[in-house]
C-alpha cells in the first residue's frame, strides 16, 4: 500500500508512570504512517481524494492533550485505533511514540513504543433454532453494528436448514457475516460470545438447540490452534449451510489451509449430498 508519513510531531503533554511527569509535563515525538491508496488522489490532484497530513497532526495533537495516561502503550493504542476510525481511507497504521526525557538517570537518546493496528476481514456464521429465530439473528447483526470496532458488515440473506450433528432438533435459520474490525481474534470472539449471552445461549448439548450461535469461519489469512479458537473454522467445508451463505458474500475467496475456492467447495458437497440421497433412495 502507499504511504503517508508524519515523523517526530512534537507535542508538549503529561503522560508517565511518576507524579512529577504527570504534573510538569514533557515533550514527546509522534511518529505515523498511514497506509492506504493514494492513485486517486495521485490522478486527481483533489485533496479529498486522500487524507490531509496537517489534518492527521492536530488529531494527535489533540489526542496526546485529551488524557494522561500512564504507558507509552497506551498511548500508541489509543492513536492508532483514533486514525483508523476517524479517517476511513486508512487500512493499517504504524505509530511510533518517543519520549525523549524518560526519566531513567542515564543518557539515552529517547525512549519509544511503535505499534502496527489495521482492519481486518473476518467471516462469522451465524444460526438459530429456538425461540423467534429470525429476532435473534437481527440481534445478533445489529449488536455487531452498533460495535465502533466493527464496519462495513455485510449479511447473506438467511436460509433455513436441517440441523447438523445432532438430529432431534428444529430446523435452523443461518447466515454469515462479513465485517471489518479492528477486533484481534480473541476480542472479536468474547464480543460474540456475550451477544450470545444477550440471547440466553446455553451449551447442554454439542451441537443441540440454541438461541444463538456464532463462530468466527475466518478471520484474513489466520491460520491458528488454540484450546479457545481454532482458525479457519475447522467444520466449515463440511457445512453446507456454511458454504452456502459464504459464497452469496465471497465466492472466490481461497480457503487458507485447503487452498481451494469457496464456491468449488461448496459444488463439492452439494454433489457429495445428492449422491448420498440417490443411494438413499435405491437402498
Amino acid at each position: 500500500m502507499d504511504q503517508i508519513i508524519v515523523k517526530n510531531l512534537e507535542v508538549f503533554c503529561h503522560h508517565g508512570v511518576y507524579k512529577e511527569e504527570n504534573v510538569l509535563g514533557q515533550k514527546f515525538l509522534v511518529s505515523a504512517v498511514l497506509y492506504l491508496n493514494t492513485r486517486k488522489a495521485g490522478r486527481s490532484d483533489v485533496l479529498t481524494d486522500s487524507i490531509s497530513y496537517g489534518d492527521v497532526c492536530r488529531m494527535i495533537m489533540a489526542e496526546m492533550k485529551k488524557q494522561n495516561d500512564n504507558l507509552l502503550e497506551r498511548v500508541a493504542e489509543r492513536l492508532a485505533q483514533k486514525i483508523l476510525l476517524d479517517f476511513s481511507m486508512v487500512e493499517k497504521v504504524s505509530i511510533e511514540v518517543k519520549k525523549p526525557w524518560a526519566p531513567v538517570m542515564m543518557h539515552l537518546d529517547y525512549a519509544s513504543v511503535k505499534i502496527e493496528r489495521s482492519w481486518h476481514k473476518a467471516y462469522i456464521g451465524a444460526g438459530s433454532n429456538m425461540g423467534d429465530r429470525a429476532a435473534y439473528l437481527k440481534m445478533a447483526e445489529e449488536q455487531l453494528e452498533k460495535n465502533e470496532e466493527i464496519r462495513n458488515l455485510r449479511a447473506a440473506k438467511v436460509i433455513e436448514t436441517e440441523p447438523y450433528g445432532y438430529l432431534e432438533q428444529d430446523q435452523f435459520l443461518n447466515t454469515v457475516y462479513e465485517i471489518e474490525t479492528l477486533l484481534e481474534p480473541d476480542e472479536l470472539l468474547e464480543v460474540l460470545q456475550n451477544i450470545e449471552k444477550e440471547a440466553k445461549r446455553t451449551r447442554e448439548i454439542h451441537w443441540g438447540p440454541r438461541t444463538l450461535d456464532l463462530d468466527i469461519l475466518l478471520y484474513d489469512h489466520f491460520v491458528t490452534e488454540e484450546e479457545t479458537l481454532i482458525l479457519p473454522h475447522p467444520e466449515m467445508q463440511k457445512r453446507l449451510f456454511v458454504l452456502e451463505p459464504l459464497c452469496e458474500l465471497n465466492p472466490y475467496g481461497v480457503h487458507p489451509l485447503l487452498k481451494i475456492r469457496f464456491c468449488d467447495m461448496r459444488d463439492e458437497l452439494r454433489a457429495m449430498e445428492q449422491k448420498n440421497r440417490r443411494m438413499e433412495i435405491k437402498g
